[in-house]
């Protein structure tokens, strides 16, 4: 059911390796690959890349 839905919610989980995530949404039409946002982590106290996981 989540498939049909146009704006799923998605997990960026950090690139740190520290299991730090943010979830949010992303419309699948404009972003259909894997989503990579620069953000935040606040274990290293750095902004590093977060990447979506499925």
């Amino acid at each position: 059911m989540a498939r049909n839905e146009p704006r799923p919610v998605i997990r960026l989980r950090s690139t740190a390796g520290t299991g730090y995530t943010y979830v949010t949404r992303k419309n699948r039409r404009n972003d259909p690959d894997r989503l990579t946002l620069g953000k935040y982590d606040p274990i290293v106290r750095r902004h590093v890349e977060f990447r979506e996981e499925r």
